[in-house]
């Protein structure tokens, strides 16, 4: 949401019904090793998750298109579709568009969809891949979630769950 590492023409916030954001992937690249797996997002089965719609000139797509595999799909972790979001800023807010979006695969092997939070904050602290620590990917998804005025207590209750193992002071 915060980081997307293409050129854009529009930002707009859009809501996606039937998914929800969930530390369901371990992370053997980015966030964690094979030998020391971290935790990803991804988006499970159920509710509903308000995140954010790019808009990519027609031009830029290729180029955009073969970063976000790159980038989304080191070890395909996740399942490519096309869905329809409702945006919900902007001008014509509710109005339906089809976006590309990357859905967790609960048949590939790195799928920890049913992980606790106390074992999903086991798993995140102390975790770093390739990307960085894995606290730090959870904390800049808590702060940026608030920014955009889609707090999550739960996933705040897991930061502080990680801070506290890695002996970090409680912000």
């Amino acid at each position: 949401m915060w980081r997307p590492g293409f050129a854009f023409v529009d930002r707009r916030r859009a809501l996606l019904h039937g998914r929800h954001r969930a530390f369901c992937i371990y992370s053997v690249h980015h966030r964690g090793t094979p030998e020391r797996p971290g935790l990803v997002l991804g988006l499970r089965d159920g509710g509903a998750t308000l995140g954010i719609a790019y808009a990519v000139e027609a031009k830029a797509w290729p180029n955009t298109y073969a970063y976000l595999l790159e980038r989304e799909q080191p070890t395909e972790t996740y399942v490519e579709r096309r869905v329809q979001v409702k945006l919900t800023d902007g001008t014509n807010p509710g109005v339906k568009v089809a976006a590309l979006c990357f859905l967790s695969d609960r048949n590939h092997a790195q799928w920890a969809g049913g992980l606790k939070p106390e074992a999903q904050a086991r798993l995140i602290a102390g975790a770093r891949g390739l990307s960085g620590r894995n606290i730090d990917y959870l904390r800049d998804l808590v702060d940026h979630l608030r920014d955009e005025g889609a707090r999550d207590r739960g996933l705040e209750a897991l930061l502080k769950a990680v801070m506290a193992l890695e002996g970090e002071a409680s912000a």
